[in-house]
């Protein structure tokens, strides 16, 4: 289900795209690969064994927004080398990133899906509404950080669909390979560019709507490489008409499908925060209390967080992330360790 608050939202975004030229840095190259290793230097030691240092290459990021705390959102292309899929993907890491004391330090990874399409959209194609000013997702992540509810994450927020149809995050025959490309190519540009974890414990999605139901399908097919999401009013089942003739596949992507697999091999446990506003309509509540009910148990935890007055939009799921969801998946994930030189 696409709901029409997205292509409401979509609309409203297109004006926020300004924003994102006022700055005068905006096009300017930007590296994150601190910490890595400088031309012709000894490899840095990371601070512990599951400490990720960049792996390379580096990608060509360009400024697209600074925040006032100096810290830059970047958008690079990504021509996914497992895919296939080309397509714009943009990064934020935190300030934390930059301190000395973390220098040798891995950071948990958040990728950041939009709902709908991913609209408005860009010069490269879609986008992905987390970037913009007037969600200011980053500087709510950075004082939410600051007021212990959430990790210090480096955030990914790749394009969602390639072009004007719904892939529901998946590699559909016959289609773009859109369930490889996020959750291959995509975390893989993150460990080229920054220092992230080899472990699952630093890797968890959060998106909205068509987002939800993609970082909730992928957490639960791939189990063994991300361990938590927050879903916001997400599609509980796949639906894109792309799927036709193809249900075999189209099961091997369900939701509810992969979570009795897990079930019944009784693990890795995974951490889904669940998210809706009580001002949405009972196709999205009605499947989210059920999916808790029939499979939040065992190695599934879930959480539900009701926002009241909330509706299917952005602005209303952050006031869920802030009042626990982020709380919830970052009890179970791992933070930056501080080393001692």
């Amino acid at each position: 289900m696409k709901h029409p608050y997205a292509v409401a939202l979509a609309a409203a975004l297109v004006a926020s795209c300004a924003l994102l030229t006022g700055c005068s840095e905006t096009g300017q190259p930007v590296d994150f690969n601190a910490g890595g290793k400088p031309d012709g230097a000894a490899p840095v030691k990371p601070v512990d064994a599951d400490t990720r240092m960049p792996t390379g290459p580096k990608s060509d990021f360009r400024v697209t927004r600074t925040l006032d705390d100096g810290t830059h959102i970047a958008r690079t292309t990504l021509k996914g080398r497992k895919s296939g899929v080309t397509g714009s993907v943009w990064v934020w890491a935190p300030k934390e990133y930059q301190d000395p004391k973390y220098a040798k330090s891995g950071f948990p990874v958040l990728i950041a899906l939009p709902g709908g399409l991913g609209s408005p959209q860009d010069a490269e194609g879609v986008t992905n509404y987390w970037v913009g000013g007037d969600i200011k997702l980053q500087e709510n992540l950075t004082r939410w950080t600051a007021e212990g509810k959430s990790l210090p994450f480096i955030v990914v927020m790749p394009m969602l669909n390639p072009d004007t149809r719904y892939h529901d995050a998946s590699d559909i025959p016959g289609q773009q390979k859109m369930g490889t490309w996020l959750t291959e190519d995509v975390v893989d540009l993150a460990k080229a560019n920054f220092r992230t974890y080899r472990s699952r414990d630093g890797w968890a999605f959060m998106g909205s709507s068509s987002g939800g139901f993609a970082g909730l399908k992928s957490v639960l097919k791939h189990p063994d490489k991300f361990k938590a999401a927050i879903a916001s009013g997400p599609d509980i089942v796949p639906d894109s008409p792309l799927w036709a003739g193809h249900q075999a596949e189209k099961d091997a992507n369900n939701p509810e499908k992969l979570a009795r697999r897990l079930l019944r091999k009784g693990g890795p446990d995974v951490y889904l925060a669940f998210q809706v506003g009580t001002r949405e309509s009972p196709a999205v509540t009605l499947p989210v209390q059920k999916f808790r009910t029939a499979y939040g148990k065992g190695p599934i935890h879930t959480a539900l967080q009701l926002i009241p007055d909330g509706r299917h939009n952005a602005w209303d799921y952050q006031k869920g992330m802030a009042d626990g969801s982020l709380k919830f998946i970052s009890d179970h994930l791992k933070a930056p360790v501080p080393s001692r030189s």
